[in-house]
């Protein structure tokens, strides 16, 4: 019964959208996530999800792996019922991407960024960009923002196939005024 269960939970999640998801994790798993939080694929919380705690308006990319535990089972015979648990907790405004891991009693502060594929193994503090393995403090965030508001692009259209057309060609602007092409 418990694997039919299981298998529920992971469909509703799998199916629902993606501001929709935050809710269904809390419920079934106990993680607690703050409002305005998306969550854009597939999550693995490890055995202790309670153990993490996610702030208001994160984003939360697909494949993320939290780990909560581990580390100490090769002490087990000499030290039988050992164990190692660390609390994970995301600020407010955060943002981390693809397969991420982020490891046991590891605070991630408010208005951040974590690259892609990063190992989180130590804290990260506010208004930061972190990304590699391990991941260190890249940039501010003021920093990145600039160099962003330098060479991003705006985009209103909604349409799919005019919004392709749209980013097409402010891209080509974009480059053509960075000199990336001619």
């Amino acid at each position: 019964m418990k694997s039919f269960r299981e298998f529920y939970h992971k469909l509703r999640i799998h199916l629902a959208g993606q501001y929709d998801r935050p809710k269904l994790y809390e419920k079934y798993y106990g993680i607690k996530i703050g409002e305005k939080t998306r969550i854009t694929g597939k999550l693995h919380l490890g055995s202790e999800p309670f153990l993490i705690e996610v702030g208001r308006n994160v984003r939360l990319t697909q494949e993320i792996r939290f780990i909560t535990h581990g580390g100490v089972s090769i002490f087990r015979d000499k030290h039988p019922g050992l164990n190692f648990f660390g609390r994970i907790k995301i600020g407010d405004n955060v943002i981390i991407g693809s397969s991420a891991i982020i490891c046991p009693n590891v605070t991630i502060g408010d208005n951040v960024i974590v690259g892609a594929g990063s190992v989180v193994t130590k804290s990260i503090p506010s208004n930061s960009i972190a990304g590699g393995n391990p991941a260190k403090v890249i940039t501010s965030i003021e920093e990145y923002k600039d160099r962003k508001l330098k060479t991003g692009v705006y985009i209103f259209e909604k349409d799919p196939k005019k919004r392709k057309e749209e980013i097409l060609r402010e891209l080509e602007n974009k480059e053509k005024e960075l000199g990336i092409i001619k």
